[in-house]
Formats: structure tokens, C-alpha cells, sequence
């Protein structure tokens, strides 16, 4: 007989091998050969962050780690897995209030066969869960990444991701600065950490925004300044380029920082040499610059905003984060995680999510990306009453971009898709100025598919 679930391990964590031995056997005798058996309640987590499994076997009272208290660390980061616990007598009433947390059933101790391989069955049977990695899709998307532990915090199923995924391993290692570009909200910041933990530098992971500081600010922020550098420099300042010795300085927002403090930058990045406020000792500094935004920065380089050559030295290695109106595969996975959260920070049930809500929220424009995503599911979950949750609470028309094509009216007679999309174009368009884009950009969509639009909107006026 094969296995009801061969893609998915079943993992059955006990510290006692005798019990453990009985449980598999029962399973194997069943016809479940998929089978990882854990002895030490430690190893639990670690084994999860290398292959997922579909069910978890979970003795309550362990040395080390006890059951309860694993439980909410699986239930926090693999929410839809199911777990049952295995319990004695003596510890039904803890069992009962592992349930309450997040456990799907309990068994006693020592294990009746036909018990044990009815709520096994019941666990599986119950399908995969709204937003739970297809197995074979996970597998297959990281089956060539080497550490996909390193990509944990990054909820993904998408193919795009799963190529920067192999790109970042490629280039972590080296020195050289690395800028990554995406829309607000994306996970830049995520991508930047994922870097970091994968280049062995020994030092830590420093970030700033660079956004709004003026030269000075610049300076001092980054390469500190030393006793009587200016009227109120009393002590010394290390700036941040020495605190991240050793390890990588982030600069978010890189697209907002002023002329003269690029010039500063880019005498860093060409020489590693730079001198702290008030002093006339230069200093070497062995730094990896990470560098992040929103911005075009060859359009900023064209109206005098960017200096090229600072391109070029930040752009070594580069990658473009997908937004995620382009990565809808992701959105189910995001949206139950989240949900998942915010019920156990708000000590809610975990409510179902109605196919509907998916659709819907596939065709919002999501312009504060995953960010957006989260404070939507948040503010929800907070009037959050019982039942499957509504896509009413997530109030996606007060959320959507009150920018480009706010001024288009609910009709009960609605516009025809290509009405729609024609009303969006010409509104976009309007509000660029006419550059084309700019206004693909906004749209989502490449120049050149704009410009084809354009072409049949005036052969059809």
C-alpha cells in the first residue's frame, strides 16, 4: 500500500524510543512510509526549516522543549500544519488546552492502533490547507537552493523569487555592493538580510535611510565625527561605517540622497577610505554596501538627481524585486500567514478564508505591496467577530490608490473591461503629462505594451 502522503513526511517527535518505535510501526503496518521519527524535541524545528511536513505527532511532556511550547512555535510559523499531541493520562487536561492553542486532536498513551489511524487519516484527509505550499511545488522551487533555511522569513512560490533566491546565493559571498531595486513594501529589507546571513561575514548587518538627511547628516550618521568636530560634539562619534566592521551597512532610499553626500559615497566605494567629521586621519573601512529603491535611478541620472558613475559602482551585482500584483500566486500564502499571525497576537480563532476574498483581492493594485497586505489583514482581524472573515472588513475600496482613476464612479451599470482599461490608460497618461513611462510605470505594464494600447485607442477614435 503506498502512502496517502508521500510528498510530506509525517513526523512523530517523542523522547521515548519505545513509544516512538510503537507509533511508527503502527503507521508503516497502515500503509504511511513516509515517516521521519524525532527523539529529541531540540531537533524539531531545524528538521521543519529542511522539509515540511504534513502532519506532526507531538508528545506533550519532553525534556528540553516540551510539546506545548513547540506547538506554538509550529503553530506561529507553519500555522496550517496539523499536529496531534500524545499524551498520558495525567496530562489530558494540558492535552485540552493544546487544542485551545492550535492542536487538532490528542491521543493517549499508550497508543490505540485504530485511534491513532483514524485521526492520522482525519489530519491528511483534510486536504491542504488555503495558502500551504504545494509540497511538490516547494520542493521542486528549492531543490537547488543550498540553504533554503536562509530564505525562511521569505512566504514565496512564485519563480521569480525562486531566480533572485539563486542569485543571492551567487553572489553573497562576494565584497562588492549590491542594489536592489522594488517597489515600497516588496521585502527589500528581507532580500538585504537574506544577503548578509549568506556571506559569512562575520560582522553585522547595519541599516539606515538615507532618505531626508542633508550632507552633514550623511556624514555624521555614517562616518561619525570626533570630539570638537562642531560646537556640540562633546564625544565621539564611531558613525555607522565602523559599527558594520566586518560586516554590510544597508542604505535604503539610496535614490533620495543628496549630490554632495553621492560624491562622499562613492569615494567609499572606489577606495574604502573615508574621514570621520573634524578629522584629518583617513580611515579604511572593509564594509559590503547593500543599497536599496524605489526609484529609477538612470531617470534620476538623466534630470541631474544621480551621478552615473555611482551607478555603475553600486550595480555590481543587482536584482529587481516583483511587485506583488505580479506574483498572485504568492497572495494566498501571504494572506493566511498573516491572518495566522495577527489571530494570535489579537487571541482570536483562525477564521477561513472564502475563495471569494482571493478574488477579489487579486484584482486590488496592492501599490503598498505585501506591507499594505499586512496592515489590510490587521485592521481587519482587529473587528474580526467569527465564521469564515469577510471580504467586507478589508474595506478594499477605501485602501485602493486614490491616485490614478480614484475619480472612476461605482455604476451600477458597470464600464466593460476594455472600457475600464481604456479609462485607466488616458488617466494615466493625464497625470504623467503624457510620459508614456511614467505612465506604464503606474499602469504595471512594459512601454511597449502602453505604446501598442495608445496606437489602438487612436485608431479607434
Amino acid at each position: 500500500m503506498n502512502s496517502p502522503n508521500p510528498d510530506n513526511p509525517i513526523f512523530i517527535v517523542d523522547d521515548d524510543s519505545k513509544i516512538l518505535a510503537a507509533v511508527e510501526t503502527i503507521l508503516r503496518i497502515a500503509g504511511f512510509d513516509n515517516i521521519t521519527a524525532i527523539q529529541d524535541s531540540r531537533d524539531v524545528i531545524r528538521t521543519m526549516e529542511r522539509r515540511i511536513p504534513g502532519l506532526v505527532l507531538l508528545d506533550l511532556n519532553m525534556p528540553h522543549i516540551n510539546g506545548a511550547y513547540l506547538l506554538k512555535s509550529i503553530r506561529k510559523t507553519w500555522p496550517r500544519i496539523p499536529v496531534i499531541m500524545l499524551t498520558s493520562n495525567i496530562e489530558v487536561d494540558m492535552a485540552v488546552k493544546c487544542m485551545k492553542i492550535g492542536a487538532m486532536d490528542y491521543i493517549l498513551k499508550p497508543v490505540d492502533s485504530d485511534r491513532l489511524i483514524k485521526s492520522v487519516k482525519q489530519a491528511l484527509d483534510g486536504g491542504q490547507a488555503l495558502g500551504q505550499l504545494s509540497p511538490s511545488l516547494h520542493q521542486e522551487l528549492f531543490s537547488q537552493i543550498k540553504k533554503p533555511a536562509a530564505f525562511s522569513a521569505i512566504i514565496t512560490q512564485d519563480s521569480q523569487m525562486h531566480a533572485i533566491f539563486h542569485y543571492v546565493e551567487a553572489v553573497a559571498p562576494s565584497p562588492q555592493p549590491v542594489l536592489i531595486f522594488g517597489e515600497t513594501g516588496v521585502g527589500k529589507e528581507l532580500i538585504g538580510q537574506c544577503i548578509h546571513n549568506l556571506s559569512g561575514r562575520k560582522g553585522k548587518l547595519v541599516k539606515v535611510n538615507v532618505a531626508g538627511l542633508d550632507d552633514n547628516m550623511f556624514s555624521d550618521t555614517l562616518f561619525g565625527h570626533v570630539p570638537g568636530a562642531f560646537t556640540s560634539a562633546r564625544n565621539a562619534r564611531p558613525g555607522l561605517i565602523l559599527q558594520a566592521s566586518g560586516g554590510t551597512l544597508m542604505l535604503d532610499e539610496i535614490g533620495d540622497l543628496a549630490l554632495s553626500s553621492q560624491v562622499k559615497l562613492l569615494r567609499l566605494l572606489q577606495e574604502g577610505d573615508y574621514l570621520a567629521l573634524g578629522s584629518d586621519i583617513t580611515r579604511h573601512s572593509d564594509t559590503r554596501i547593500i543599497a536599496s529603491t524605489n526609484q529609477d535611478l538612470w531617470a534620476l541620472e538623466k534630470q541631474g538627481k544621480f551621478r552615473k558613475d555611482l551607478i555603475y559602482r553600486l550595480s555590481t551585482h543587482r536584482l529587481t524585486i516583483p511587485p506583488l500584483r505580479e506574483r498572485l500566486l504568492d497572495l494566498p500564502l501571504l494572506l493566511d500567514r498573516f491572518i495566522c499571525q495577527a489571530a494570535d497576537e489579537l487571541d482570536k480563532p483562525v477564521p477561513d478564508i472564502p475563495k471569494r476574498l482571493i478574488e477579489i483581492m487579486e484584482t486590488h493594485p496592492f501599490k503598498g505591496n505585501i506591507r499594505e497586505l499586512k496592515s489590510m489583514v490587521y485592521d481587519a482581524m482587529s473587528r474580526y467577530q467569527g465564521g469564515a472573515i469577510s471580504a467586507d472588513l478589508f474595506n478594499i475600496s477605501i485602501h485602493t490608490d486614490h491616485g490614478v482613476g480614484a475619480s472612476m464612479s461605482v455604476d451600477p451599470e458597470l464600464p466593460t473591461l476594455k472600457q475600464a482599461a481604456n479609462a485607466l490608460v488616458e488617466k494615466a497618461m493625464a497625470h504623467t503629462g503624457g510620459n508614456q513611462s511614467a505612465a506604464a510605470k503606474i499602469l504595471g505594464i512594459s512601454q511597449q505594451a502602453l505604446s501598442k494600447r495608445l496606437q489602438k485607442l487612436r485608431e479607434e477614435e
